[in-house]
């Protein structure tokens, strides 16, 4: 059950993030893009500390190896990705689609990182071909020019690249630290410590809340980044990210932008055509040939399960 147990999750947190790229464009429309980003966080950040009082018995963090946990997670997973995200998908010249493809580089990044800071973390020749497959497959699902992903913008997407590595390096640096702080507690202070920090880059930055524009769109778009992407989506994300590692958890990005283009089928009108249908092909055999050891277990539980065995 387990194993089911954690597909599920994953596939409800690849919806909820590849969904919010399209909450995340629409809402810029409305708010600057670090107290946009804040505000997110100021909403979603009591949310989870409202959880926390009562779905935990350890609300506040203690000691050191906490109180670092709590750090990590408010400077990187927090902080510095939403800021640098959120700057840099404010740029005009930069599509949803090619920022969801430099986001889907966290998976590489995370490994990166994993192997010279967590010594257990590996991955083979065969995974690491399965993982490039995915990062192929997000592009054909985009369906990317190389040449307009590289034309303009480019100081916006390297802000999008730095955000990426720096939710890598969050994720991989929180399993480094000895904590026994419950999920709810770590991602509601990380929260309310990311967004305090983003609200001093925000009034850094001359941002006003006087140029907010309040319509139901934009209270739509905050209401789902908050409660859906964030709340939500970072409670699933701590609990897997325990369950599978960094590795593993951070391939979400190759499945996000699956999501992002249904949610733009049911709500923009747009049409899936073959690009996505060989997109998700590609996705599909990536994660095959990452999972193939925990995908040939499976079936050699559910042939064991039937009674179908050879040995009869």
């Amino acid at each position: 059950m387990t194993r089911y147990r954690n597909l599920g999750l994953f596939i409800v947190l690849a919806a909820v993030w590849g969904s919010a790229f399209m909450a995340i464009k629409a809402g810029l429309a409305y708010f600057p893009p670090v107290l946009f980003a804040a505000l997110r966080y100021d909403v979603a950040g009591v949310v989870m500390l409202v959880y926390a009082l009562y779905a935990t018995d350890s609300p506040l963090p203690r000691g050191r190896a906490e109180w670092t946990e709590v750090a990590i997670g408010s400077v990187l997973l927090i902080a510095a990705y939403h800021v640098l995200l959120f700057i840099g998908q404010n740029d005009p010249t930069v599509t949803s689609a090619a920022a969801a493809v430099i986001v889907s580089l966290s998976p590489v990044l995370t490994s990166s990182f994993a192997r010279a800071l967590l010594p257990s973390e590996r991955l083979t020749p065969l995974g690491i071909v399965g993982m490039l497959l995915g990062l192929v497959g997000v592009a054909v699902l985009s369906e990317l020019n190389p040449a307009n992903l590289l034309a303009g913008g480019t100081v916006a997407k390297l802000l999008i690249f730095g955000a990426a590595a720096a939710f890598a390096l969050g994720a991989v640096l929180t399993r480094r630290v000895d904590s026994d702080l419950p999920i709810e507690t770590m991602e509601a202070w990380s929260m309310l410590g990311g967004a305090l920090l983003m609200h001093v880059v925000s009034l850094g930055l001359g941002e006003s809340i006087a140029s907010v524009e309040v319509t139901m769109q934009s209270m739509l778009a905050l209401a789902y980044l908050s409660i859906a992407a964030s709340a939500l989506g970072f409670l699933i994300y701590f609990d897997l990210l325990e369950r599978l590692g960094p590795i593993e958890i951070n391939l979400v990005s190759y499945v996000a932008p699956l999501f992002a283009a249904l949610s733009g089928w049911a709500f923009l009108s747009e049409v899936p055509n073959a690009a996505t249908a060989g997109g998700f092909g590609l996705i599909f055999l990536g994660f095959v040939l990452l999972k193939r050891g925990a995908i040939r277990r499976e079936l050699r539980h559910r042939f064991g399960d039937s009674g179908l065995d050879t040995a009869d």
